[in-house]
């Protein structure tokens, strides 16, 4: 990725995995994020276990003897297609140690192997939501795990805002430190709202206002301007009046969306910009009849799939006049090739801009991969949802329940 560091003037302020004193006899235990995409039983994505690597690398190259803990999926049991075991086969080739898939999550079987460890060796549990008990941050599940190791890392930053047993629960029974990864992630995503290079401009796409709006409000009050896109900005577009066809409309985000227009009304809040035009289809498919509307009124049978070439080009000039970037969200139906054009300018500019870009959320990266630009932004977050709650304002409990600096 371009830039290592993200804004400056922030520190996480708390120990991480550089303040552990490991030795050959250390067993560490670490929760990552290997909730990775899964196709016939291989990983197809091994994105998040790449991002993993630096600190399971660390901790390796320090003779630990490590045991991974993961959730995949959101399986109700142990379902056979939401095991780890493709995982383990991935990290086995991405790294110069023997890997070891246990069958369970806990349990006398998966304590002797861990105690059985020699120093630069991995064992990989299994999914930690085979356990009912992880989820509700059952005590004895956290227990349990605590058992497995001598100290814990919490690496798994897009599931740090869960209190979850393996992330949250198992910080009570033992020395917990931040990995490379969260550290990174946390200081990163604080850096925008805490200390950004000016101009701060924050490009926010998708759906649905609800999922934004406390973004929106914190934004308003800490950016420069907010670019909107997406199938969120018929909400915006039905507040002030506008026709908006076959659209999808939020319905329950339009009071949402007029109240976020009347905030940015005020003085000292960022400038609030909507799409000037737009492409619509007359379906949502890669086949569509499509036409290009010379503003934001959308006739009857009808849906805006995209916003238009003004809207993009006027984008991607904020961006590349920004100090810092915060993009979340795409501007369109980009994964069909008709309504791809305007995350492709956005996503063209972020990669281009000479500050520093952020970029948050699965639909995000998703489109910056296709469009080869992954490794063209200063800093691709792993996390969605908790890059959205930490940027609200909310506390992660993955990362409060970790020892102090």
């Amino acid at each position: 990725m371009a830039g290592a560091d993200g804004p400056e003037g922030t520190d996480l302020g708390k120990r991480t995995v550089r303040d552990l004193d490991l030795t050959s006899q250390s067993r560490v235990l670490a929760r990552v994020d290997f909730n990775v995409p899964l196709e016939d039983g291989e990983v197809t994505d091994d994105a998040r276990i790449r991002a993993a690597l630096p600190t399971i690398e660390l901790l390796l190259e320090g003779g630990a003897r490590l045991v991974l803990c993961s959730h995949l999926g959101r399986p109700k049991d142990r379902e056979p297609e939401t095991s780890l075991a493709p995982v383990s086969r991935r990290l086995a080739e991405l790294i110069d140690a023997p890997v070891t898939q246990a069958e369970a999550v806990v349990g006398d079987e998966v304590r002797g192997q861990a105690e059985a460890l020699s120093a630069g060796e991995v064992l990989v549990l299994e999914n930690t939501r085979w356990e009912p008990g992880e989820t509700e941050n059952d005590p004895a599940l956290a227990k349990e795990l605590a058992s497995l190791g001598e100290v814990f890392v919490n690496d798994a930053f897009g599931a740090a805002h869960r209190a979850h047993a393996s992330s949250a629960g198992v910080a009570e029974h033992l020395p917990s430190v931040a990995g490379l990864l969260l550290e990174r992630e946390v200081v990163t995503l604080r850096g925008i709202i805490e200390a950004p290079e000016r101009p701060l401009v924050v490009v926010l796409g998708g759906a649905k206002v609800s999922d934004k709006v406390a973004l929106i409000d914190r934004f308003l009050d800490a950016a420069d301007s907010i670019l909107i896109g997406g199938a969120m900005c018929f909400a915006f577009f039905r507040a002030q009046g506008i026709e908006t066809g076959d659209s999808l409309v939020e319905e329950d985000g339009i009071e949402l969306a007029r109240k976020a227009l009347e905030k940015a009304e005020g003085d000292g809040t960022a400038r609030l910009l909507l799409p000037l035009d737009l492409v619509a289809g007359d379906k949502f498919a890669a086949d569509a009849q499509c036409r290009q509307i010379d503003g934001t009124s959308v006739p009857d049978g009808w849906m805006g799939l995209d916003v238009g070439p003004r809207t993009a080009a006027a984008y991607a000039d904020e961006v590349c006049g920004a100090g810092t970037v915060f993009w979340n969200g795409p501007m369109g139906a980009f994964e069909l090739e008709p309504f791809a054009a305007g995350t492709r300018a956005v996503a063209e500019a972020v990669a281009a801009a000479p500050g520093t870009t952020v970029v948050g959320g699965g639909d995000s990266a998703a489109a910056l991969a296709s469009f080869g630009l992954g490794e063209e932004v200063t800093h691709l977050s792993t996390g969605g949802g908790a890059a959205l709650e930490l940027l609200e304002g909310k506390s992660l409990p993955g990362v409060e329940v970790l020892d102090d600096a």
